[in-house]
């Protein structure tokens, strides 16, 4: 059963123990990026990712939020535009993150989709800025508990190559959960905290072997500039 002509031995490597288990690990806390989805004077995304962000430093984690007032429309604006330089800068920075978002109309916001569609899968100094990096995925809804935004983030977290962890906060009715800017201690509130203490456990885990994580067999087969030549190829028929 090992008769693989198919394969390109040169590109073909077996896991490495020495790389999936380094001697050395960084000892810097974490460095986790939140996001979230609405620009509402009251948004419960953003009081949502703020107490998340409480938790996570309390967790001995560097928690920076992203605001995304601001921020063009992908497309609508070139590159070096000041809230997507800062935003993809912070991506790069970052060693995990987690995308808090409203539901509207049974789906993640425009807001929230914008700040991932202006994060490129295409390398940014030689580096992809989200490949093998942790997401921790959480929505607020303003009426009965749903699953629809954290179930199509996790779609764009794979899309993303992120290594999106299991767990997962959907708050229902969230207008009922937060007092004065803050949330109320509830079910909600310690489901939040077990999102987030997974969320560190995994980027503590894997921060230092992302790389090889995600280390593609294809990838090394066909190179990037092959790749777009292939997929660009116009059909001379």
């Amino acid at each position: 059963m090992t008769d693989t002509p198919q394969l390109d031995e040169a590109s073909f490597r077996a896991p490495d123990p020495e790389q999936l288990f380094p001697r050395e690990q960084s000892g810097h806390p974490a460095r986790i990026l939140l996001l979230y989805g609405s620009l509402r004077e009251v948004s419960y995304s953003r009081l949502m990712a703020e107490e998340a962000a409480r938790v996570l430093e309390k967790l001995g984690c560097e928690a920076r939020i992203y605001n995304p007032s601001g921020l063009p429309l992908p497309d609508d604006a070139p590159a070096d535009h000041p809230k997507v330089v800062e935003l993809r800068e912070m991506v790069m920075w970052c060693e995990g993150m987690v995308w808090s978002s409203p539901e509207r109309h049974g789906a993640i916001t425009g807001i929230m989709k914008a700040q991932v569609d202006w994060i490129p899968l295409a390398p940014i100094g030689g580096v992809r800025p989200t490949q093998g990096k942790t997401l921790a995925l959480m929505q607020v809804s303003g009426g009965s508990q749903s699953f629809n935004s954290v179930n199509q983030m996790r779609i764009l977290g794979r899309w993303m190559r992120l290594l999106t962890i299991p767990n997962q906060s959907s708050v229902a009715r969230a207008w009922t959960e937060f007092e004065d800017g803050r949330m109320k201690p509830s079910p909600f509130y310690n489901r939040m905290v077990d999102v987030m203490e997974e969320l560190v456990r995994f980027t503590l885990l894997t921060r230092d072997i992302k790389d090889h994580l995600v280390d593609r067999y294809s990838e090394r087969v066909e190179t990037r500039e092959e790749l777009s030549a292939r997929v660009n190829l116009k059909d001379a028929t």
